[in-house]
């Protein structure tokens, strides 16, 4: 008989809070709502606009589950995701309509001043926009309406192992990755401030940004700079919601000082990578994400019971849709760094941690702390590096 010593820690009983008596619900921030009943606890599953409702408890539960795993509540669930499936949808038109005329407008005003279609920066920008904020959502909500609409009560608590882990994933603190996050914020705000004040535009790109000369780049120290800036917020952020998610994953499971570590490494020789192999000059923390992507990839593989199969092709999905986006979009997007960084965190990943059978998590080392605590130190020491040379 397996017991919970058997059990990944996210599919344990005690995987989440010890709950109230009675029902009630839990949202994203923590929050306690309690209800009178079963039937007022399926309406407000049945009403949640926002999706909200995470975790539920029941008086036959002795903690927090999740609403996939009670089969009384499916019926209101299939309600609400169908209802959510298609606001997804019609977000995704939308986005799609709005960058769609921009990326039509752009390409246009391009023509008129050139005499011939062509893309630009920009334009490239407003179609990765298209695919990425509508496409792909309006995609992911037409498959999800569908599968929401013949929905068996069987099939619903097949996914919840997958859902449980995403759930208990959110849940968990990340103080490494906030920190790298909030230095990210920190350059960002200096950079926009620097931006603001030269007369010159992309000044700080040319200031702390990764420029090459004969395969290499220009100055040692902007291989330690460059990942903390970016060309734009909209780059920024999209970064900065990669290394939220894929940060929090990392330091979770492998613990914090194999995230400093991984992605410092993975920065490094993704900037090596593409002073080598792409002339422009580059900026941008993707050489350390696609390291974080590339060491879950192995990571992951080689800790099968640490995390659902389903989960960890998401990540597969991610390297191949990324791969995607870096061909159609290859003029501008930095893509040896892309595979300078993953490779670099595939091998790390491959060296540093042994195939194990064991659902619990690796245990942190003297050695692991001595070492991270330096990485760490290194971005900390980079990233402010990069505010010194942006103001001068």
């Amino acid at each position: 008989m397996m017991t919970d010593a058997d059990l990944p820690v996210w599919a344990r009983a005690d995987a989440f809070s010890e709950a109230g008596p009675g029902w009630g619900w839990v949202d994203r921030k923590g929050r306690r709502v309690a209800c009178a009943g079963f039937e007022e606890l399926a309406q407000a599953i049945v009403k949640d606009a926002g999706a909200r409702v995470d975790l539920v408890w029941t008086p036959d539960a002795p903690g927090f589950v999740l609403p996939e795993e009670i089969p009384a509540l499916h019926p209101a669930l299939r309600e609400a995701r169908i209802r959510w499936a298609g606001w997804e949808i019609e977000e995704g038109k939308r986005q799609m309509l709005m960058f769609g005329a921009a990326f039509g407008v752009m390409l246009a005003w391009n023509g008129f001043k050139t005499g011939k279609v062509m893309a630009s920066g920009s334009t490239g920008l407003a179609l990765l926009l298209f695919l990425i904020l509508g496409f792909i959502p309006w995609y992911q909500g037409r498959k999800r309406l569908k599968k929401a609409r013949i929905w068996a009560a069987g099939e619903m608590a097949a996914d919840a192992p997958v859902l449980r882990f995403e759930t208990w994933l959110s849940l968990q603190k990340s103080p490494a990755t906030r920190l790298l996050l909030g230095l990210m914020a920190l350059v960002g705000l200096v950079q926009v401030v620097v931006e603001w004040r030269s007369p010159l535009p992309m000044a700080t790109v040319w200031m702390a940004g990764l420029t090459k000369s004969a395969g290499a780049a220009t100055d040692w120290w902007r291989l330690l700079t460059a990942p903390f800036l970016h060309g734009h917020w909209i780059h920024w952020l999209m970064n900065a919601s990669a290394l939220a998610y894929l940060g929090k994953r990392v330091e979770v499971f492998a613990r914090w000082p194999h995230f400093a570590m991984a992605f410092a490494i993975s920065a490094w020789i993704g900037g090596e990578a593409s002073a080598r192999y792409m002339k422009q000059v580059s900026v941008g923390a993707s050489g350390g994400l696609m390291g974080l992507l590339g060491f879950l990839l192995v990571f992951e593989s080689m800790h099968r019971r640490l995390v659902p199969e389903s989960a960890r092709r998401r990540l597969l999905a991610g390297v191949l849709l990324t791969a995607g986006i870096g061909v159609v979009f290859s003029h501008f997007i930095d893509n040896a760094a892309h595979a300078g960084g993953l490779i670099a965190g595939m091998v790390y990943a491959a060296l540093v941690f042994p195939k194990s059978s064991s659902p619990h998590r690796p245990r942190t080392t003297t050695v692991d702390v001595v070492l991270g605590g330096a990485a760490l130190g290194l971005l900390v020491c980079s990233a402010v590096l990069a505010c010194v040379k942006m103001l001068g």
